[in-house]
This record gives structure tokens, sequence and C-alpha cells, in this order.
């Protein structure tokens, strides 16, 4: 049965991303506002809590996506991350110091961190091998139409509620509980062939060369990729309203939904290494623009182009990860993959922040587009596969 296309299992866990985001980017926008108006973070604060959060998530990532390998099963881990990061959401609403947050956003992230491998595994099982890319993209359109409706929702309430943050934390649970019932209904387990479930014994020989490449590049590139919150407290700096934050980073879902999958469905037909490329470089043009920007009106167009960046790299990354590995390891693959990107992200916040404190407000962003510029170059040697292999 397919529904606009897509098998039901990527339609619904696209569903379940869409309801999940649209309650975690109600609260997102605000956290580093929260942060530093309401409780008196510093920037590096900000940058620690979300560098920790995001990194914990990351080992938890890899060791995910490696049982779901190991038990042949993926939906069970997908609930189970899912289910934890609803819980912790409402929790944020009773925070009285910087150490609560983290300790939610750690919450929030461990779920994150065990279903994000098992989940990217069972869409790569779900889909049409020569759609990949294309099924990959919808996923992101759906998870990022939710972000969209999230920091729009947050406008709204905001407004209502009269900056009321910790009423908006609360209400944030209700999108991301009918995900998990959704997810626990519509969604069914693939179960693959008994021969294609035996797992290699893990050692570094299980992975090709071109994928540790390409791991080296999304390394590179992640080390500069610092939290989105910087992007956030970067309009804020420039003097935009609070009110309109959340308005402008939807600008940036909105377009990053657009693009998903169209973009997903042109890197089957011109390849992954050319449409990252064009990410990256999309990536460097948007952060050097954060640096070099004098006035909130340039905020608009950056958040933007921002999306057209995320619209050609989240889910095309994923797709390409299935293009250079086998079934057996691709759990185990999605994990380090994340887990790479997850642990990058420590360092790439805790720097940003002690840049922005240290330097200038603009230093982040300068260091954000060198890096990318850097990981492109790997990119660029990742080894040519065969054709009949598969589309590089």
């Amino acid at each position: 049965m397919k529904i606009f296309g897509f098998s039901k299992n990527v339609f619904f866990l696209g569903l379940v991303s869409l309801l999940n985001d649209a309650s975690s980017e109600m609260i997102y926008p605000l956290i580093p506002l929260f942060l530093t108006q309401v409780l008196g973070a510093s920037l590096a604060t900000v940058g620690i809590i979300e560098g920790i959060a995001e990194s914990t998530a990351a080992i938890l990532k890899t060791f995910s996506g490696y049982l779901s390998d190991k038990i042949g099963r993926r939906k069970g881990l997908t609930v189970i991350g899912y289910s934890l990061s609803a819980i912790s959401k409402p929790i944020l609403s009773v925070a009285t110091s910087p150490l609560h947050v983290l300790l939610v956003r750690f919450s929030d992230r461990v779920g994150k961190g065990i279903r994000t491998a098992p989940r990217d595994a069972l869409v790569s099982f779900s889909a049409n091998k020569k759609n990949l890319g294309k099924s990959f993209g919808f996923h992101r359109a759906m998870d990022n139409l939710g972000a969209t409706i999230g920091p729009l929702l947050a406008f709204v309430l905001l407004v209502l509620f009269h900056n009321n943050f910790r009423l908006i934390f609360l209400l944030s649970f209700v999108a991301s509980a009918i995900a998990v019932v959704v997810l626990i209904v519509f969604v069914k387990e693939v179960k693959l062939k008994k021969s294609t479930v035996e797992m290699p014994k893990i050692s570094w020989s299980i992975f090709s060369l071109r994928f540790y490449v390409f791991l080296l590049a999304i390394l590179i590139f992640s080390l500069g990729n610092s939290s989105d919150a910087f992007l956030v407290l970067r309009a804020k700096n420039l003097g935009m309203s609070l009110f309109l934050i959340p308005v402008a980073y939807a600008v940036f879902n909105i377009v990053y939904s657009i693009f998903s999958t169209p973009l997903g469905a042109f890197s089957d037909k011109i390849g992954r290494r050319k449409t990252l490329t064009f990410g990256f470089l999309i990536f460097a043009l948007v952060y050097f623009g954060f640096g070099q920007a004098d006035a909130q009106i340039f905020i608009w167009p950056l958040f933007a182009l921002y999306g057209i960046y995320a619209a050609a790299t989240e889910g095309v990354i994923r797709a390409y990860t299935a293009d250079l590995v086998g079934e057996k390891i691709r759990g185990t693959a999605y994990g380090l993959l994340n887990g790479t990107i997850g642990i990058a992200l420590l360092p790439a916040s805790v720097v940003a922040g002690f840049l922005w404190d240290r330097v200038s407000p603009s230093a982040p962003f300068y260091y954000g587009a060198t890096l990318a510029l850097l990981a492109l170059l790997v990119l660029l040697f990742v080894p040519q596969q065969l054709k009949s292999k598969g589309n590089v």
C-alpha cells in the first residue's frame, strides 16, 4: 500500500517526525532565550549545554544502530526513543537553573540518540532503492514541516500568554504524545531475510574506504556546524524582536520542507556527492553572511538560504550512507554517522560560545564557514564507485 507515492511506513514515519518536531520546535528557539533572559546564563553556558546534550546522545546513536542490526528489529527502539523525548519536554516548565535545562535537554537527546539510527534504517528498508533519496527527502520534508509549525505556534502562544515560556514548554507535550501513538499503531516492523540479518563481527574492516572518507568529511563539517541556538542568538544580537525570532526560524523550516523532497530526488539523478557539495557551499555562504550581517533585515534571506543548505544535505547524507554500506550493517553505519555528527557538536558549540564571548559575535560563523569549505574538499576525495553498484 502506497500513500502519495510512498510506502505506508515512510509516510507514517514522516508524520511521526512532523508531530514530534512541531512539539520540539515550539520550544527549541525559546531555550537559548529562556537560558539567557530568564535564568541569566552566559553564551558559553548555552554552548556547553547544547554540546553536552547532543554529544551524549551521539554515543547512544552509535550503540542503538548496532543493537538494531544485532536484533534485526528497529521499531521498538524507535518507540522508546520518541517516548523518552515526549516525557522530558514538559519538565522544562519547572526549570529554575541552567542545570535543570541541561538535564531536560540531556533526556530529550537521549531519546533522539536511541531512535535516530534505527528509524533511519527503517526508512531505508521501507523505500524503493531507486527512490531512496526521494524517500529520505520526503521524511526530512515532513520533519521540517513540523519544525515550521512549531515556531509559528510559539509565536502565537508568546503573544497570547505574554511571553510565558513555561506554559509553552508544558503545552509542547501534546503533539509529541500523539506522535508516539501514531508510531505504535501505524508503523510496522520490516523483517529482513534471515541471511541478511546475520551480523558480521564488528571491526574497522566491515566498512569501505569510501565510507570512512565520507565520514571524515562529515566530521570536519560538523566541527564547524554549531547549535542553531547561535543563529537565534545572532538574530537577537542584531536587534530582532523576541516575537519575530520564531517566525524567522519558521522561514528556515518552510524552505527546508519545500526543497527537501525535490533535492533528494535530484540526488537520485545527479549523484549524492554533487548535491552535498552544493549544500556545503550554501552553508559556507550563509555562515559568512551571518558573520558579516550588520542589520536584522539580513536575517530573513539568510534563514531562507539556510533552509536550502539543510534540504540539500540532511536527507542526502542518509541516502549516501545507504549507498555506501550493505543492509547487514546499515543500522550500525547510521549509528556511526549520527554519532560522529553528535560528538562533533560539543566542541563545535563550545568553540562557538568561546569565540562569541572572547572575540566577537561574528567569529563563530567565520569559523564554521571555513570548516565547511575544508569538508567540501575532503568530500571530493571520496573514491568513485562502479555505476552498477550505486549512485555517487
